[in-house]
């Protein structure tokens, strides 16, 4: 019997160039955590801060079952995906990333520039952008997988995404 070949393409331009645009479009995404009493996979919307310099980031509640499984274990995956204007969903660029969640301490400069271009993604955040039950949390990358629509499939390093 022969081997099916892989779906995956090499990694080019054009992949990189998918995968930033889902980056810049996306303002949710799915956080996938590991739950800390049954060992199970969670999955959870929230809301995605992006910035070509600063990366990934989220604003993430103390309280929230997402936050504390991921405090237990920092390995996340977060799926990003853009909407089709027309046409078959599934043919949409969608990104797929595995990370690691970094909790990063208030009064501190990068807490105020994760704030700041939050706060410029999420105006109406400025309600709890104090609240002292939240923080920001960074994602940083290991390992990213692009699914561009039927036949784009790609694996992507953090220094294809600039990370």
């Amino acid at each position: 019997m022969e081997q099916p070949t892989s779906p995956i393409r090499p990694t080019d331009d054009q992949a990189r160039t998918m995968a930033h645009s889902v980056l810049a479009a996306v303002r949710y995404g799915a956080l996938a955590t590991i739950e800390t009493a049954t060992g199970a996979p969670m999955a959870t919307k929230i809301a995605i801060g992006y910035a070509p310099d600063e990366g990934l980031f989220g604003y993430l509640s103390d309280l929230a079952q997402h936050t504390q499984n991921l405090r237990a274990n920092a390995n996340v995956s977060l799926l990003l995906e853009t909407v089709a204007d027309k046409g078959d969903p599934m043919n949409a660029p969608r990104l797929t990333l595995m990370a690691k969640a970094r909790r990063v301490e208030r009064d501190t400069p990068e807490h105020n520039t994760l704030r700041d271009l939050y706060l410029a993604r999420f105006p109406k955040a400025k309600l709890y952008i104090g609240f002292t039950d939240f923080a920001f949390y960074r994602f940083d990358l290991a390992k990213a997988h692009l699914n561009g629509g039927f036949g784009k499939a790609f694996v992507l390093t953090p220094a294809d995404l600039g990370a």
